[in-house]
């Protein structure tokens, strides 16, 4: 039987996409769960790893998504049985939420398009990160910060401009505030005039992408890769 992941999708137009495939290539199973629709499971039990992906949302804004509860139980419990876990933008603020660190909307500065991430020494040594070399070029869409780190995260990334770019829970539970999901191609659904409105031009941002398009695709490859080891390792036990 193959290892199967549970996706939790936060926004219907924010998919798995690339991360979807390339886990696909290796034989793992992707159970894509839209949270809005409803079905989010109670338990990780039969799932090999989670994925936790974004959304525009806030890890407790319950109001307006309510499936987020139950995507908090599962994010406790992937952190509990250290699972693998990889939490994408929201997905991360997730995981900083429930392990007690802090999130805060609307917060820092904005930070849209290919953006250079560097690990940091402990990011240097951690498998998934340590695929960003000395700095590599990430899709970034966000303003919602994560403040605070839980007591027990080790940061393993930072951006020039918002430190806690990436963090890891015990050893396998990791949170990135980048999207290694998303390319290039992506940005053309962006909407321009919310983009003109913050100073910003879309088509800017998708020539500054498309530029530094390979690297990206590599780096996000081999992040990916990495944790579809972990996924296969823990799934053979």
């Amino acid at each position: 039987m193959s290892p199967r992941v549970l996706v939790v999708v936060n926004s219907a137009s924010s998919g798995p996409r690339r991360l979807g495939t390339w886990l696909g290539d290796r034989g793992i199973a992707v159970d894509a769960v839209i949270g809005a629709e409803g079905g989010l499971p109670t338990t990780l039990d039969g799932h090999d790893g989670l994925v936790l992906l974004g959304g525009g949302l806030m890890p407790d804004d319950d109001e307006r998504a309510p499936w987020l509860a139950a995507e908090r139980a599962l994010a406790a419990e992937a952190i509990d049985r250290d699972l693998p876990t990889l939490g994408i933008c929201l997905g991360a603020q997730v995981l900083a939420h429930v392990a007690g660190g802090e999130v805060k909307a609307k917060t820092g500065p904005v930070e849209r398009g290919a953006t250079p991430i560097h690990p940091t020494t402990s990011g240097r040594e951690d498998a998934m990160i340590a695929t960003l070399g000395d700095g590599a070029p990430m899709i970034e869409n966000h303003q919602d910060m994560i403040t605070r780190l839980p007591p027990q995260a080790v940061l393993l990334a930072s951006s020039a401009a918002i430190e806690n770019q990436a963090f890891r829970l015990g050893r396998r539970v990791r949170g990135v505030q980048f999207h290694p999901e998303a390319s290039a191609a992506d940005l053309a659904r962006w909407d321009d005039a919310a983009l003109r409105g913050e100073g910003r031009s879309l088509a800017t941002l998708i020539a500054a992408a498309e530029a530094v398009d390979l690297r990206n695709m590599e780096v996000s490859r081999a992040l990916v890769d990495v944790f579809a080891d972990e996924i296969l390792h823990g799934a053979r036990g």
